[in-house]
């Protein structure tokens, strides 16, 4: 393969493809992490659903529909089985009543925590393999790509990773 030029846009059609790559792999890291984080399992789908949650705090249902690009009854029929579970709550908004707020139950965020702690065990397994150069240009790289990320999704910036309990 031959070097291209800083300016060109193949660079970043390359990056975009082993990117793809990655999150096939990643996948696989996911099914399995969820699967062994709690009973019960959730789907990839309410996961997302929790993720999101947790990010913005408190999500009306319209607000996370837009963020799935979902339509209202198969989110509606996702925080059902959150919900049910214990992971999820509702309450009505507090100026306008048919307004239905999302927040994590602290079942939801424990669950979590869990998912988090079994994902990032099994990708510091596989990062120890790689050079300590190579580890640091990732991460720079990958905090670059989530910022950018965020930002297109408009969701609020995470924490910092170093102050994550899991």
């Amino acid at each position: 393969m031959s070097q291209r030029s800083i300016g060109s846009p193949r660079p970043a059609v390359s990056a975009a493809a082993q990117m793809s790559e990655l999150i096939e792999l990643l996948e696989v890291v996911w099914e399995r992490g969820r699967d062994t984080a709690s009973a019960p399992p959730v789907s990839s789908a309410q996961a997302r659903v929790l993720f999101l949650v947790e990010a913005n705090g408190r999500l009306n249902l319209r607000e996370l529909g837009r963020l799935l690009e979902a339509a209202p009854p198969s989110v509606t029929r996702l925080c059902d089985r959150l919900q049910a579970v214990g992971f999820l709550e509702r309450h009505p908004g507090a100026d306008d009543r048919r307004e239905v707020l999302l927040r994590l139950t602290p079942a939801g965020r424990t669950y979590l925590e869990r998912l988090r702690a079994r994902r990032q065990e099994v990708l510091a397994e596989a990062m120890a393999a790689m050079p300590e150069a190579s580890r640091a240009a990732l991460a720079t790289g990958l905090a670059d790509f989530c910022a950018a990320v965020e930002k297109a999704l408009r969701l609020p910036s995470p924490e910092p990773f170093t102050t994550r309990t899991a």
